[in-house]
């Protein structure tokens, strides 16, 4: 079997290549546990996809990153903002995932001033170097700026060669959009 992890920006990827990520998505998050949905691909498109291939199978995993505008403090920061990590359930504990992470965070690292996503696991994230964020977490939004305590220790950073100096126990803040703002 031979993998291949590409990079594709979302308006090269082919009708194909997006109803099999979609297929990966959802069968990665059912929805009798935490539902993959429409607004959380949405999120994911208008970036740049990392797709790992099998010739035998077709797409396995994936992840993307979209650029968003996070403010550490009062400092906005160009981000890449990763969204949509998963592997195909039949495909999961065999390593893929790190491996589409792996090239996203060395993505991340060479085009963005920080990287930042959200999950609830850690673990996987900050052994590729990703730090979760000890701060207060927000969304700026028209009216003004709103505490976002369930995100709180669920938001994850990766520092760049460009990023300031990080204190990881600032307020952070996002922009508002529709779904999930983080």
């Amino acid at each position: 079997m031979t993998l291949r992890l590409r990079r594709i920006p979302t308006d090269s990827l082919t009708l194909d290549e997006v109803t099999a990520i979609r297929d990966v998505l959802w069968s990665a998050f059912p929805a009798d546990e935490e539902a993959f949905t429409e607004a959380d691909w949405d999120h994911s498109i208008g970036g740049m996809h990392f797709v790992l291939d099998s010739d035998s199978t077709g797409i396995v995993a994936h992840a993307s990153v979209v650029e968003r505008e996070i403010h550490v403090g009062d400092r906005p920061l160009r981000t890449g903002y990763v969204e949509a990590v998963a592997t195909a359930p039949d495909w999961q504990g065999r390593g893929y995932g790190t491996h589409v992470m792996t090239d996203v965070t060395a993505f991340v690292r060479a085009t963005y001033e920080l990287g930042a996503l959200g999950s609830g696991a850690q673990g996987f994230y900050e052994r590729l170097g990703w730090l979760t964020w000890r701060g207060p977490t927000s969304v700026r939004t028209s009216e003004g700026t709103v505490r976002t305590p369930d995100e709180d220790r669920y938001i994850l950073v990766l520092s760049t060669p460009t990023s300031p100096p990080l204190d990881l126990t600032a307020p952070i803040s996002c922009d508002w959009r529709p779904g999930d703002v983080w």
